[in-house]
């Protein structure tokens, strides 16, 4: 048996090893192999691919700053016609939606009591121009005091005692004791007394031409009185509400009916405390009036000196014509107040920023390279979009981001002064005349006033 077993193992031995020995070889030359690959792989990377795409060079733009606001329409004139007298209403001459004309007669009270009172003044009146002899007509500044009969009477006995006061110291200077002291002195004093009724009669007269003045306005007042029983429309307006109706006893000062003027109104709004510095008298107001087609393009006329503690905003007006009639007073207004006309700003088109897990992005051109960049945006137009952050003018990026992928771009396109806008919309134009400068053919729309974005 053991003879036998020897053969076997010299037989497989040589096979074994040969087997061992090639294995080596191709491990060998396997790794071999990998380190050259590495080698490759390092002195050769991979080269971004070439895109051709629209790119979009950044500038500053003038685009004006516009805070919006909201408030309503206001009639520039509201009245509450009143009764300046306390009487019953005879006639009622308007009614609700009623157009009148100024000084239009809207209500009549009765009159009869008032004219009574007419009739008495005059008669006082009369009474006190005759005391001093004057006539229903005779002017009162015709009247000298001295003229009166009262005076000229008192006058003429003042002058009698003057005479024999005169007469008495003759007769003492040339005919001794032919007149006593005590005549003497009785002449004096009687010549005093006629004196002071002369000075009264003088005041008497003046005191009645006073009474006749008093008696003048008393009988003015009247007809004033009666005057006021016919109420007038104060301007020409549109009856807003009426508050009477025939019968109605009224007291003094009670409302007949409201009237409003319309052909012109006006917009009251507020501005916000943080933007009341920025608001001046002239500035451009663009507003969209409800159920009203087309905004309207008004100035800022007033502005309160203060600023309303509980609110904390500044109330404004501007003037809106309406010849037409076609605002009514009290429609809901939108409001954009342009603050800054001469704003500059960076906009991109809103083709060129992209949404992604909540952040804005554009590709940003980077030596040729396109690559994402994070930006803050502010305010936001149907076509545009202003950035605040993550660009800075002369900054070149995608002008449309569905194409942005990490790339060497190849600029394409014709000069921006040549390039036609999308959808036939003008390229972008600001008050200034600035436009964007492009290298594609993707152009800015022009701003419109109304619908620009606007810092709230």
């Amino acid at each position: 048996m053991h003879r036998r077993a020897l053969p076997r193992m010299t037989y497989r031995g040589p096979a074994v090893l040969t087997l061992l020995c090639v294995v080596g070889c191709v491990l060998l030359s396997g790794c071999g192999r990998g380190a050259h690959a590495d080698t490759a792989l390092k002195a050769k990377p991979n080269e971004p691919p070439v895109v051709q795409a629209a790119v979009l060079t950044i500038r500053p733009t003038s685009w004006p700053t516009i805070v919006r606001t909201q408030g309503s329409l206001i009639a520039d004139e509201v009245a509450i016609v009143g009764a300046k007298v306390a009487g019953r209403v005879n006639e009622v001459n308007f009614d609700l939606g009623d157009a009148v004309r100024a000084q239009a007669v809207l209500a009549t009270f009765d009159q009869e009591d008032f004219k009574l009172e007419v009739s008495l003044a005059e008669a006082q009146m009369l009474q006190a121009r005759a005391a001093l002899g004057l006539g229903p007509r005779d002017p009162l500044e015709s009247l000298d005091p001295e003229s009166a009969p009262p005076v000229r009477e008192a006058k003429a006995m003042w002058d009698e005692t003057r005479t024999r006061v005169a007469r008495v110291r003759q007769l003492q200077l040339h005919a001794r004791n032919t007149v006593t002291q005590e005549e003497y002195d009785q002449a004096v004093a009687a010549e005093g007394a006629a004196d002071a009724r002369h000075a009264a009669a003088i005041n008497a007269v003046r005191e009645k031409i006073a009474l006749i003045n008093v008696r003048a306005s008393e009988l003015r007042q009247a007809q004033q009185r009666l005057s006021d029983t016919v109420i007038h429309a104060p301007f020409e307006g549109l009856v807003q509400e009426r508050h009477v109706a025939h019968g109605s006893f009224l007291q003094l000062g009670d409302p007949i009916g409201t009237l409003v003027r319309t052909g012109v109104v006006r917009f009251h709004g507020t501005m916000p405390e943080r933007h009341a510095h920025r608001l001046a008298l002239g500035q451009k107001v663009v507003l969209k009036i409800e159920g009203m087609a087309q905004p309207r393009e008004v100035t800022v006329t007033r502005i309160s000196p203060t600023v309303e503690e509980m609110s904390r905003s500044l109330a404004f007006e501007a003037l809106v014509p309406n010849g037409d009639g076609a605002l009514r007073t009290g429609l809901f207004v939108e409001a954009a107040v342009v603050v800054d006309s001469e704003a500059q700003s960076l906009i991109i088109p809103r083709s060129a920023i992209m949404e992604f897990a909540g952040a804005e992005k554009v590709w940003k051109i980077v030596d040729g390279v396109a690559k994402e960049q994070v930006v803050q945006t502010a305010r936001h137009d149907q076509r545009v979009v202003e950035i605040i952050g993550g660009l800075a003018a002369g900054d070149s990026i995608l002008a449309d981001a569905v194409q942005g992928r990490v790339a060497r771009i190849e600029p394409i396109g014709r000069p921006a002064a040549d390039t036609p806008a999308p959808g036939g919309v003008e390229p972008v134009e600001a008050a200034g005349g600035e436009e964007l400068d492009t290298t594609s053919e993707v152009s800015v729309p022009a701003l419109v006033p109304h619908d620009r974005a606007v810092a709230r």
